[in-house]
């Protein structure tokens, strides 16, 4: 079939340039990396998928039954706010929270696939996003210091820097090959 052998130069030319082998240990990494991303893409999937089944449905009922299930003080500030404002909640409200849930879960699937597989793009989603975080996470800790904070600002930080590392490296070893 002469068609078939046309085609063959066109499919090879369009595969992309061969990544350069990372350590090991940096493979680990990443994959720790993509496994700690692909969770979080399941925990706001899940809570999307829970957004969906508040619809027509009292949320302030459900939200008083969470905080006696959960042994909370229900005349804290919190535990207010969050009671008083589920009894205010659209269907509407619920429906777009569910489709952001799917839009970022997915984005942190992609992410995860493309950290597992060694791939630059998802290397560079997963810097770059990390940093987008920062500013808050700085912002939260100024406002009111806690352990959680900093531990959730020292764990960014350490994503974002192991990424870069990585990021680093493979572009050393790129102008190592080329040179």
């Amino acid at each position: 079939m002469p068609s078939e052998s046309f085609l063959a130069p066109q499919v090879a030319a369009a595969s992309p340039p061969k990544q350069p082998a990372l350590p090991a240990r940096l493979t680990r990494g990443l994959h720790i990396v993509a496994i700690f991303e692909a969770a979080k893409g399941l925990l706001v999937l899940a809570a999307g998928v829970g957004a969906l089944s508040l619809l027509n449905r009292d949320a302030s009922l459900i939200a008083e039954k969470l905080v006696r299930y959960l042994l909370l003080n229900p005349d804290g500030h919190l535990v207010h706010y969050l009671v008083e404002r589920a009894g205010r909640i659209t269907n509407r409200e619920l429906v777009i929270t569910a489709i952001i849930s799917v839009l970022y879960s997915g984005t942190r699937f992609a992410e995860a696939y493309g950290l597992w597989k060694n791939r630059a793009w998802a290397e560079w989603l997963a810097v770059l996003g990390g940093m987008v975080y920062l500013p808050f996470e700085i912002s939260a800790i100024l406002h009111r210091a806690t352990v959680l904070k900093f531990s959730l600002l020292g764990l960014n930080l350490l994503i974002v820097g192991y990424v870069a590392r990585v990021l680093y490296v493979k572009r050393k070893a790129r102008k190592a090959t080329a040179a």
